[in-house]
Order: C-alpha cells, then structure tokens, then sequence
C-alpha cells in the first residue's frame, strides 16, 4: 500500500524535473541572441553589404525570440534609415530597443539614432509654401533698395554741402556681399556764373531766359546703370504680348528673374496666365505663357 502511493509522487517529481530541465533549455538557449544562426548570418550579410539579405536573416531572429531580441531590433533599425531610406520604420525598431534594453551603454547612441530619422523624415515633407518664399524675396529686395537709397542721398547731401562732386558710394548690401557691382555716381553741376554788371548808359537787350532759366539750378545726371558681374547674363527685355514657351526646369521665379531681373514680380507672370495654371505650381514644359 506504501509503494502504491510512492509511485505517483515519484512519477510526478519525475515530470516537474523534466519540466524544469527542458525549461532551463530553453531559456539558456534564448538568452544568447548573437549565437543564433540567423543573427550570425545577418552580421556577415551586411559585412559583404547584402543589406537587403541581412535584413531578412535579422527579421527572423525577431519573429523567433519575440521580446528577446534587441540586438536584432537594433540593426535592422539601422539598415532601414541608412539602406532602405525607410525612417519611421526604423524609429519604431529604435524604440523597440530602448523599451527591451532601456539601461544599456548604446541607450544614448539609439536615442540619436532616432533623431536623426526624424530628421531624414522632415527632410521628406513638402517644402515652404511660394508665396511664404515669394515674400520672403521681396522684403529683402524692398530692404536693399532702400539701403542703397539711403547711402546715396547721403551722398548727395554731402556733395551739396561742399560744394564737390559726389563720392562714388557702395550701398550697405554690396558692402556685405563683397558685390563687384559699382554704384552710379551723382554729378551734380555748378551754377550759372552771375551776370556782369554794366554801367553803360547804353541798356542791353533782354535776355531771352526767363528767370526760372537764370537761377541757379541743381541739374542732376541721370543716373547710369550699373555695371553687371562679368559672366552674367542681361535680363531680356519683353514688349507688351510677348509669349515664353516654358523649357524643363522652368519656375515662375526664374521667369520673373529672367524678365525682370526681380524674382518677386513672379506674381505678375502668374496673374497674366491664370487661365492655365490652376496654381502656382501647375508649371510644365511646352506651356505657352504670356509675359506682360
């Protein structure tokens, strides 16, 4: 009767040992991820640059070991932001590392990682609407006309007031971009030398100037057009109806640049063509547009 009731409970002890053999089995199997095979393979792939391949070998050691396998995670993050140019799939894996291994040594190399995918990401997304650049544009040209009005009305004042020829004067915006161009002098001319008195009984005619014509005047010189860089090209000058057949690599700023030496006037072009393009970024080749 003894033996009876021995023979269960050793048959069951027999069970949990082997429960627990196998358990430990396993678990030591899993606890070294860079022994399994597939993961050595995935290092030597992407050593030969196999990328793709090596992607694949790492995949599998994570649909194996599930939620034991960083290492994985880690360098297939990698693959897709340098290789696969995939960013958000490769934050995802990043993050799936710092959630299994939150405490490791390379925690804060991955946390850069993932930085800098979202950078790459940022990188793919539309670029800055035209009119927000079209504006931009057009205040810094209002911003260096004025700057160039502002030094040469100094200028003048002060050949006014000494009675010389004006200086020639770089505006503040040339100055700052070490442009070639040189400004326009203003000349101004000496006035009329007064007319001579005579003491003669005899009177003299009348002059035929009026007397607006006999003060002393400030006659200024038109201003002269300044000097282009050597190797650029001159705007080209459009009459009234012109037409422009738009060439591949054609915008509406490099027409307006291109017309009017102004890329802001862009706008113009735009204005006089809405009857075929729909918005400003419905420019194709072979388009007949009119320039006004």
């Amino acid at each position: 009767m003894r033996n009876r009731l021995n023979i269960p409970a050793l048959v069951g002890l027999l069970a949990l040992v082997l429960a627990g053999g196998c358990d430990r089995g396993d678990s030591l199997t899993l606890s070294s991820e860079t022994d399994d095979p597939f993961y050595r393979q995935g290092q030597q792939l992407s050593k030969q640059g196999r990328n793709q391949e090596a992607l694949n070998a790492y995949l599998k050691v994570i649909a194996k070991r599930d939620e034991t396998a960083p290492e994985s995670h880690l360098e297939v993050g990698l693959i897709l932001l340098r290789h696969v140019k995939d960013p958000i799939a490769a934050i995802y894996h990043f993050r799936k590392y710092l959630e299994l291994q939150p405490n490791s040594r390379q925690a804060v190399y991955v946390r850069g990682l993932i930085d800098t995918a979202k950078r790459e990401f940022a990188r793919t997304l539309p670029a800055t609407p035209l009119e927000s650049q079209a504006d931009t544009l057009e205040k810094q040209d209002q911003i260096d006309r004025l700057l160039r009005e502002n030094d040469l009305l100094k200028a003048e004042l002060s050949a006014f007031r000494s009675g010389g020829p004006a200086p020639s004067v770089r505006s503040r915006a040339n100055l700052e971009t070490d442009s070639t161009v040189t400004p326009p002098l203003i000349t101004i001319t000496a006035p009329p030398p007064a007319p001579i008195v005579d003491d003669s009984p005899i009177s003299p005619a009348p002059l035929a100037a009026s007397q607006e014509e006999a003060a002393p005047l400030i006659q200024a010189v038109p201003l002269s057009a300044p000097t282009r860089p050597a190797g650029s090209k001159p705007a080209t000058a459009t009459a009234a109806g012109r037409r422009h057949t738009v060439a591949k690599g054609d915008t509406l700023f490099s027409l307006a640049q291109k017309f009017y030496s102004n890329r802001a006037k862009w706008r113009d072009i735009y204005a006089a063509n809405r009857d075929v393009l729909p918005n400003e970024a419905a420019l194709k080749p072979g388009m007949q547009l009119k320039i006004p």
